[in-house]
């Protein structure tokens, strides 16, 4: 079954709180619901309780798909690690979550005021420890029926192909991946996202579906700016917005192939001053729900 959802960063950034400040909750509850999503991610505004959660969001008839959890591996041992995590698995298991999105953010520079070129890098050996311990903690998760779907993130530690491989290859059948089409698309400089997608399709456990505007894109990185000043600036976008770069068509086609099921996610955050959230999350979802029919994806 496909699920179709959203986050409420297009409405209330979690990184930028100033952008949509001024939106009342309830607000982007109605909308989500309104649109026709089936669930939508975890934000800042959510009552950190699960029942009180999951009350919440079924209020408006609304999942909760699962919540970005950080990850502090590289300073941290593995069984720091499982602690930590525990109360974060337990409020995904009360709201029937199967996926546990995870990043590590140990080092990373995506809300940090620096140029986005200088994401922290490890040596191959480095990375090879590093995937040891997330695959153990994938398999802690795993033993209490959550995948854990870790995030490839601008501005971290796993943000290009080069990368992306290295981190596949040194995690193991536990680690599953969430496939960030804008974050790809960003972190490959403009590379066309479906080759990636189709060469790890096996371990894809969750979807998010992020355009990317080019001209933006290619502002952000020529002149040095941080992560965030993209944001800011939109860089990120809808699916079917005719500024993105992303032609989600193949992408959904390789979903279909590999017989997925799970979760749809439009996860673009912008400024909702200048984008509003209602108009580009309903363009968003009309656009992947017309290719998903004309393919049969659903």
């Amino acid at each position: 079954m496909i699920l179709y959802g959203t986050n409420p960063i297009a409405w209330a950034n979690d990184d930028d709180q100033t952008l949509g400040a001024h939106i009342p909750t309830e607000q982007i509850l109605n909308e989500a619901s309104r649109i026709g999503f089936d669930g939508i991610e975890n934000g800042h505004r959510w009552p950190d309780d699960p029942e009180e959660l999951k009350q919440l969001l079924g209020s408006h008839g609304l999942k909760f798909i699962s919540g970005w959890y950080s990850l502090n591996l590289l300073a941290q041992s593995v069984e720091d690690e499982k602690k930590a995590i525990q109360p974060h698995l337990d409020k995904l298991k009360h709201n029937g979550c199967t996926v546990c999105i995870a990043c590590e953010t140990s080092n990373t520079i995506q809300g940090s005021d620096v140029d986005i070129s200088t994401s922290p890098v490890l040596t191959p050996e480095e990375m090879k420890v590093f995937g040891a311990k997330v695959e153990e903690l994938a398999a802690y998760c795993a033993e209490q029926g959550i995948d854990l779907v870790y995030h490839h993130h601008m501005g971290t530690v796993v943000e290009n192909l080069g990368e992306i491989d290295a981190f596949m290859a040194s995690t193991g059948p536990a680690t599953k991946l969430l496939f960030d089409a804008g974050h790809c698309y960003v972190g490959c400089k403009g590379e066309d996202p479906a080759p990636i997608l189709k060469k790890y399709i096996s371990r894809v456990r969750h979807f998010h579906a992020k355009n990317v505007r080019p001209e933006i894109m290619k502002d952000i990185r020529d002149n040095r700016k941080s992560f965030m000043d993209g944001v800011r600036a939109g860089v990120f976008t809808v699916p079917g917005d005719e500024e993105g770069g992303i032609d989600f068509r193949p992408l959904l086609q390789i979903l279909k192939d590999a017989g997925y099921h799970g979760w749809i996610v439009i996860e673009a955050e912008q400024d909702p001053e200048v984008h509003n959230p209602f108009k580009y999350q309903s363009l968003g979802l009309k656009t992947l729900k017309t290719i998903a029919n004309e393919l049969d994806l659903t």
